[in-house]
């Protein structure tokens, strides 16, 4: 008979794959809403990009810091807070530079502000929806390691 039911280890990665998820949809859904709010006011796509992903940053941090991976306590600055840093900074850089050129092709070719709107807004979280996996394999493999957990000596049978 096959076992359905994921082990205690399955579940776990399963767990946290939930968590981050979740993390994630909260932190597009608030930069989506900036994105689209500082655009649509009539703020450049470059400015308003900047907006959005300042607004998402700081809840992606702290949700997947403390609920998806669960990490209590200071933040280790060389191990945690500045990889996390660059990482996110990146995935901002990229979103800025793609979010800018659709905005350039769409002030070309759309006439209505509307239409700019939400294709600058599809293209700003299609990007980050292109990221979402790399970024969980970077935040899993190196920021939010238990370190602990992953040595040789606790690791090994006794």
């Amino acid at each position: 008979m096959t076992k359905l039911a994921p082990t205690g280890h399955r579940k776990q990665r399963l767990l946290l794959w939930g968590r981050y998820t979740g993390a994630s949809v909260v932190a597009a859904a608030t930069s989506e809403v900036a994105i689209l709010t500082a655009y649509g006011l009539g703020l450049t796509a470059f400015v308003a990009s900047v907006i959005a992903f300042v607004s998402g940053a700081i809840p992606n941090y702290m949700l997947n810091r403390r609920w998806a991976w669960q990490q209590r306590g200071k933040a280790d600055r060389k191990r945690e807070t500045l990889p996390y840093v660059v990482i996110v900074v990146i995935t901002a850089l990229t979103a800025i530079g793609v979010t800018t050129l659709a905005d350039h092709w769409a002030q070309a070719y759309l006439d209505s502000h509307l239409w700019r709107t939400v294709l600058v807004g599809a293209v700003y979280l299609g990007t980050y929806g292109c990221m979402f996996i790399l970024k969980f394999v970077l935040f899993d493999r190196l920021i939010f390691v238990n370190r602990a957990a992953r040595t040789p000596e606790a690791t090994s049978p006794s």
